[in-house]
């Protein structure tokens, strides 16, 4: 007899919030590296941020320093 699971593989674990935090963190980070003040980041949500790093290139030059 199976143990009811064909194939375990093609089971995922659920989301975790710990690698949430980590990826976001990240993500901060590198729009810090992109030259975004450390102020203006912190006002960011998640979402605002995920999509500064879309074009990383237009976030460069939109923040650079003039």
């Amino acid at each position: 007899m199976g143990s009811g699971c064909a194939n375990e593989e093609l089971t995922w674990s659920g989301k975790k919030a710990r690698e949430k935090r980590r990826r976001e963190k990240t993500q901060r980070k590198r729009l810090l590296a992109l030259g975004v003040p450390e102020d203006a980041v912190r006002k960011l949500n998640a979402k605002e941020v995920r999509q500064l790093l879309v074009r990383p290139q237009a976030t460069r030059k939109r923040w650079a320093v003039k």
